[in-house]
């Protein structure tokens, strides 16, 4: 079980799945494309890229799929919550056409890779439901049913679904998947690796230059020379696109319960709030019960231990848990316009290009993603290119884009006029942490189960947000951009690619 990567002993998908093993990157290399980011983004545009007889080099900060690929639900559908209403009302019927199709294209593309590369990753077919957990919640799985169907789904309306408990409507896709996320990629990142191509891991990018040629270079002054670049990280890393000020970072959570009796055929998702999203997982003679929900944007004060408690309340109610040895979160990028950014970096770009912003669906956005950006490096047309381009203007998000930025601002400077928590670091208890004044400024300090204190500084290393901690997880969070770190400060999620300063405890 890996240890790299945040949350891992927590992710049932990293404790259940061989160890990854691929170097660091020591030296200089030179390749057609480098990509950056080592989840199922990068790790399959490498593989059709490679497919495609392009010299590949996937460079990883952390452990191959140890990041937001491991922490995943691992869905593979087309019918995705109450996707195609909200895109159909922001961006219109065509867009939400093309999303449809394409993530149908991605779950077929999905299956024939598992099967190409002979990969035993627990692959299943089961249908998909959104549904509404009570009477309110009927009308967003009516308007849910229309705009899916308008989209070219194949969907039925029904109030009968796998729950063991009754449900006030429900919109069902047939045929989509489920799988294990970390052994699928954790397979595909061995079918990149070798014959000219090659996988990195402990490999943290610190910049690019977009040039003729590339290059990219990591944080020890490694560098990676390269014709074209692909930034497939979670949430993109470099600010010149502006991907942090079109998206919310959005933090949600997921427990993993074994279960006596039957596991639920099916995977489902409720149409509104609070969100509760079910899929079951067989391992041997082990039946588990995936439940996620709980969301909130990442650095908020809702970042608390009650949000476990309250899916595993859930699980108990409704189903027969012997217990829940796993539990962990994930982070997603929110574009304002409920799109992927998927193409060239910025609209000068000509050898950068951008993977991000799967907002919760991450398996059909990164294969998506993969199939379009091969075909653009390799001179071929993509019919969804325009569907994700990351330089479109979208005038109805202009509302949702309004209230991003306010909430960035508001902490930008409302953070910096909040007193501080406690006078000294021997005020902060074990467990627990709080801001703690330092001469004219702040410190965040940890304090942990050992009695040993963690100091850092406050400033997010992106652009100087004051972090807030989060106590579900023991991290430092920006409520500006979704930048994550460590209780010593390494680098959990990005944008921010430097550490967090070390500070003594004041």
């Amino acid at each position: 079980m890996s240890s790299r990567g945040p949350q891992a002993s927590r992710s049932l998908w990293l404790a259940t799945a061989s160890e990854a093993s691929f170097p660091a990157l020591d030296g200089e290399r030179e390749v057609d494309v480098a990509v950056v980011g080592g989840g199922v983004t990068g790790l399959t545009i490498g593989l059709l890229l490679k497919r495609a007889g392009v010299r590949v080099a996937v460079l990883e900060r952390g452990t191959v799929a140890g990041g937001a690929t491991g922490l995943t639900t691992a869905k593979v559908s087309a019918l995705q919550g109450v996707m195609y209403s909200e895109i159909a009302s922001i961006r219109g019927s065509d867009a939400a056409a093309g999303y449809a199709q394409a993530s149908l294209a991605a779950v077929e593309r999905m299956e024939a890779l598992v099967r190409e590369e002979a990969i035993d990753c627990a692959w299943e077919r089961t249908p998909a439901y959104t549904y509404a957990a009570d009477d309110e919640q009927v009308g967003a799985v009516h308007r849910e049913a229309a705009a899916a169907r308008a989209a070219g789904l194949t969907v039925s309306e029904t109030r009968e679904t796998p729950l063991p408990f009754a449900v006030s409507g429900a919109v069902r896709l047939d045929d989509q998947a489920q799988f294990h996320p970390v052994r699928y990629a954790r397979a595909v990142a061995a079918a990149v690796d070798g014959d000219g191509s090659f996988v990195f891991e402990d490999t943290a990018v610190a910049g690019v230059h977009e040039g003729a040629p590339c290059q990219v270079w990591t944080l020890d002054g490694q560098t990676v020379t390269a014709r074209d670049v692909v930034i497939a990280t979670n949430y993109a890393l470099l600010d010149r696109g502006l991907f942090f000020a079109r998206m919310e970072a959005a933090r949600s959570y997921c427990i993993a319960a074994r279960i006596r009796g039957s596991l639920p055929e099916g995977m489902l998702i409720t149409a509104g709030e609070p969100t509760r999203s079910v899929r079951s997982f067989r391992d041997g003679d082990d039946a588990w019960l995936l439940v996620g929900g709980e969301g909130h944007v990442t650095g908020s004060n809702e970042a608390q231990p009650e949000r476990y408690a309250r899916l595993e309340a859930f699980a108990r109610r409704h189903f027969d848990v012997t217990d829940v040895p796993y539990r962990w979160s994930t982070q997603d990028g929110m574009p304002t316009d409920k799109t992927p950014y998927i193409g060239r970096y910025t609209p000068l770009s000509s050898h950068l290009f951008v993977a991000s912003g799967f907002q919760k669906w991450g398996m059909t956005g990164a294969t998506i993603a993969a199939e379009l950006l091969r075909d653009r490096l390799t001179g071929q047309d993509n019919a969804y290119a325009g569907v994700f381009d990351p330089n479109r203007v979208t005038v109805r998000s202009a509302p949702k884009l309004a209230k991003v930025t306010a909430w960035v601002a508001g902490h930008l400077v409302g953070d910096r006029l909040r007193p501080a928590q406690a006078g000294s670091a021997d005020d902060v208890p074990r467990g627990e942490a709080r801001v703690v004044r330092a001469g004219l400024g702040k410190v965040g300090v940890y304090r942990d189960d050992d009695g040993r204190a963690h100091a850092v500084s406050l400033r997010c290393t992106h652009l100087g947000c004051l972090l807030h901690f989060n106590a579900a997880e023991r991290s430092w969070d920006c409520p500006c951009h979704g930048s994550r770190f460590d209780v010593d400060g390494q680098v959990l999620a990005g944008p921010a690619v430097q550490p967090l300063a070390r500070r003594e405890a004041p």
